[in-house]
């Protein structure tokens, strides 16, 4: 093992994977194409914040206002079994863990406006009604991208909804820290992708945020 032969490896495996070049690729049920909320618009003309290009819910200003996010891991539950007096372990079912999101906050609290709109639709807390899982879950898809920002690969949240976000922290004496929030998401299992296939997903995720 020298410098040269890692040179190597990494040259021909194309490089390290950046940790700063991702993208996070998902469509609110509850979010329509416009944005007609006319308090919002009201009050962002009265604040002077109004632009007409608000007025549409462009999905890539998900992936823009993303901070970081986690690739979830995969843990293998085991019982442990005697077999010729050495206890073996086997396995019998999977764990996937929790999908962290953090979020820049806009001076429109769009990230916080849209996560409470969504989390409404899946459990109302004034009726103590949950909603049916198909009409609040969607596919989300986190890609990791090389320097060039192509994929290289993916996971798809199957059936993805927000099961949680942290309170946001106001401190007059943080006096140039910006806010952002943590959301955690809960899913079905998640589905490793290559470039091709993560690529194709990302098509069909934009897709059914248009329709």
């Amino acid at each position: 093992m020298n410098i040269d032969n890692l040179k190597s490896t990494i040259a021909k495996k194309g490089g390290l994977a950046p940790s700063n070049r991702f993208n996070v690729i998902f469509a609110p049920p509850a979010v329509s194409l416009l944005n007609l909320n006319v308090e919002n618009i009201i009050g962002s003309v009265i604040s002077g914040n109004f632009n007409a290009g608000n007025l549409l819910n462009d999905p890539r200003d998900i992936s823009i206002l993303c901070k970081s996010v986690t690739l979830p891991g995969r843990t293998l539950s085991t019982f442990e079994h005697d077999h010729d007096r050495q206890q073996n372990k086997y396995p019998y079912t999977f764990i996937d863990e929790d999908v962290t999101m953090t979020f820049h906050l806009t001076n429109d609290y769009y990230m916080r406006n849209m996560l409470e709109q969504w989390q409404s639709g899946i459990f109302n807390t004034e009726s103590y009604v949950a909603g049916f899982k198909n009409d609040y879950s969607v596919d989300v898809i986190i890609q990791q991208l090389n320097q060039k920002n192509i994929p290289v690969y993916g996971v798809k949240l199957e059936k993805a909804y927000p099961v949680s976000y942290e309170s946001i922290t106001l401190d007059n004496s943080s006096e140039n820290a910006v806010n952002e929030m943590s959301v955690t998401f809960a899913y079905n299992k998640f589905v490793p992708e290559g470039p091709l296939s993560s690529t194709g997903s990302a098509i069909r995720s934009a897709i059914d945020s248009i329709l």
